[in-house]
Formats: C-alpha cells, structure tokens, sequence
C-alpha cells in the first residue's frame, strides 16, 4: 500500500497509524500526527480503493452503504499490511494507535471489529458504525475516542451512541466529544482527541 513512514524521537510512544478520508492522501493527516504526538514514529496509509478518482480504504454502495465483503476483504489487508510494515521499519506491531478520519474512522473500526487485537488504541473522528449483527472481539479497557457532530448528516448522533455502545460492549474504554457542527473536523475537536491522547497512553493495556 502506497504510504509514508517517519520515525519517532521516542520509542516508548506508540506508532501512529494515520487513515485519511474519502478523496484524501497518505499526507493529510501528518499535521493531526504532530499535534497528537510529535515524538511518535507515524505510519500515513493510502487507500487502495478509488471511488470516481478519490482514495479510500472500502468501496461502499451508496452514501452509508458499506460494501461489506470488501470492507471485510481491505480490513484484512490492511491489517497485513501493517504487520509487514512493522518489520520492515522496526516498529513494535503491539504497539500501534490508529488516528483515522471518516473513512479511515470506519476501516480503524473495522479492524476492532473484526481482528482482535489489532491496534492498541484508536482516536477515530468522525466514525460510522461498520458493521453490525457480528459478535465484536473482546478488547478489555482499550482506549477509544470518538469525535463526533451533533449536526453531522452523514455519521448521526444516533450512529455515534451506537457504535461507542457496541466498543463499550466488548469492553473498550470510550471517550465520545461532541461538537456543534457538521462531518468536518474542527480544530477544537483536533485539541480535545490530543488532550485524550495525552491522559490515556499511559495507561495503555499491556
């Protein structure tokens, strides 16, 4: 998968897996990775996907709908990926927190829904719910935050309340911030996913 990768000044941080949205690049969310945690190694993914010449990570049916068996299928190599990476670069694979945005949100969740222990932890702005009627892995106190609008038309405030119900349901650590906008990411919203980050990757689950 085409990527960038830049190696941290701390080694203690976790590896930073940052996962753009629909239309974005593996450079777009390199300036969030700094605000979260400059001294973290990062690891930017370009989807594999186009949709009408814009990236993404899953093709979907319409605006909401999933294309759940190449949701499943990209998951899984992303997942893949990742634990290809982690040896070509030296990173610790256990040690991995997603930072992803809309559609990298809703593959970041996927991974969480569908391969146990796959990250160490997930800021995810923006999310939608991937998929439902499956039996999520347990993930004990895994800290998840979840940035969210309260006037967002594509990810509701009822899909947020549900998915932070089903992650608290296998056990996450959910932090849900509500913004009075729309899908856009606010800086306000940037701010508060770095404050959590901050408070919560101490206590990261070993």
């Amino acid at each position: 998968m085409k990527h960038i990768y830049h190696q941290g000044t701390d080694p203690a941080s976790p590896t930073l897996l940052l996962l753009h949205g629909t239309g974005g690049t593996e450079q777009d969310l390199l300036p969030l990775a700094r605000r979260i945690d400059e001294s973290a190694s990062v690891l930017s993914v370009r989807g594999n996907v186009l949709e009408n010449g814009m990236p993404r990570f899953f093709r979907r049916l319409a605006e909401g709908v999933f294309d759940e068996e190449d949701l499943i299928f990209r998951t899984h190599e992303l997942h893949d990926f990742i634990n290809q990476a982690a040896k070509a670069y030296g990173f610790d694979r256990d040690h991995v927190v997603a930072i992803g945005y809309s559609n990298g949100a809703n593959i970041a969740g996927s991974l969480l829904f569908h391969i146990p222990n796959a990250l160490r932890g997930a800021i995810l702005h923006h999310p939608m719910v991937p998929r439902r009627g499956i039996e999520l892995p347990k993930m004990p106190l895994l800290p998840v935050f979840i940035g969210a609008g309260r006037n967002d038309p594509i990810c509701t405030p009822q899909e947020t309340e549900e998915l932070a119900e089903l992650l608290t349901g296998a056990g996450a650590s959910v932090h849900v911030h509500w913004e009075n906008y729309g899908h856009r990411l606010t800086a306000s919203e940037v701010e508060a996913a770095s404050e959590w980050y901050r408070s919560h990757t101490k206590q990261l689950p070993k």
